[in-house]
């Protein structure tokens, strides 16, 4: 059965997370540079089917495009011409960093281990898919 995946898209890191066959649990796959995002995905798609793409949707509190707006676009864009047959999905990510770093604090990291930014980045995609996953479930 296809997967669905999720995207944390920033200017220097990737975030992604990836579903079970079942759809049911969302884990963390990896971090990687932005720049290597289309590449990484390009592989990944030839060993593993997913039907759906989840990509984070960044938001001021107002509602309104924050900064990186214009970066995650851009990568949208070229993600449906290079993989037309995936649909994408745009989630609201606000709070999922803030959120993935209190996940850190409350499984115990030390504070050495909350300062690995990728880490941040693969469970903020998890959050984001896991989110997406509980809102789809009804």
């Amino acid at each position: 059965m296809p997967r669905i995946l999720a995207i944390d898209y920033g200017q220097k890191r990737v975030g992604i997370a990836v579903t079970d066959e079942m759809k049911i649990i969302a884990s963390g796959l990896t971090t990687i540079p932005s720049e290597t995002a289309i590449a990484f995905l390009t592989d990944y798609f030839r060993k593993e089917k997913v039907e759906k793409v989840i990509v984070g949707e960044p938001k001021q509190m107002n509602n309104e495009p924050s900064q990186s707006a214009g970066i995650i676009d851009a990568f949208v864009a070229k993600f449906k011409t290079t993989f037309p047959e995936i649909s994408v999905t745009r989630v609201d990510e606000r709070f999922t960093s803030k959120m993935a770093f209190q996940t850190m604090i409350d499984s115990g990291l030390s504070k050495k281990q909350r300062q690995n930014k990728s880490l941040i980045d693969e469970i903020a995609a998890t959050i984001m898919l896991q989110d997406y996953l509980v809102a789809n479930s009804k």
